[in-house]
């Protein structure tokens, strides 16, 4: 298989390579890789042709959000690469319970509007971008109802901020 065996992601338009480059370990942490470390792994990633970077806004404390946005538009590669980036922590899966996770505001997480709107603006100023192609909740809070996720994602849809939105990490 190579990265350049281009599909379509799921029953959408929109066109991927066959693996996507998450950047989970971009940026300080347990896990973490240095800048250089990180710059090294994208620039493999596109020199072998994958365009599906996926990334988070917890991930690294959202400096994986700006390193991979810094190295986007250092390749000059917006329009290249399909950008994937998540939402919904706050220190616990549920806001209800954020505030005992030592989360604090139990608005700045989760999947209500208020924290959506809030999470994707958040976001496009690390990554530097004025839109994601694929935003995804990234865990199931258990207390938002679905058709309000629903709704303010299609908003954003709307308002030009992500172009799909997806679901992870949540019961069928």
């Amino acid at each position: 298989m190579s990265l350049t065996d281009f599909r379509t992601l799921g029953r959408s338009g929109l066109v991927v390579s066959p693996l996507a480059l998450g950047t989970m370990t971009f940026g300080p942490g347990a896990w973490g890789a240095d800048k250089p470390t990180s710059r090294a792994i994208f620039d493999s990633y596109r020199n072998a042709g994958g365009n599906f970077v996926d990334t988070a806004d917890i991930y690294s404390g959202g400096e994986s959000e700006r390193l991979v946005g810094q190295f986007i538009r250092d390749a000059g590669a917006r329009d290249d690469i399909v950008l994937a980036t998540k939402f919904g922590f706050n220190g616990s899966a549920s806001p209800l319970t954020a505030t005992q996770a030592g989360g604090g505001n139990p608005n700045a997480g989760g999947a209500g509007a208020k924290n959506i709107h809030r999470a994707v603006d958040a976001s496009l100023r690390r990554l530097g971008t004025d839109y994601v192609d694929l935003y995804w909740l990234h865990i199931w809070d258990g207390v938002t109802p679905v058709e309000e996720i629903v709704q303010t994602l299609d908003d954003l849809i709307r308002a030009g901020k992500i172009r799909y939105y997806a679901f992870s990490d949540m019961p069928a």
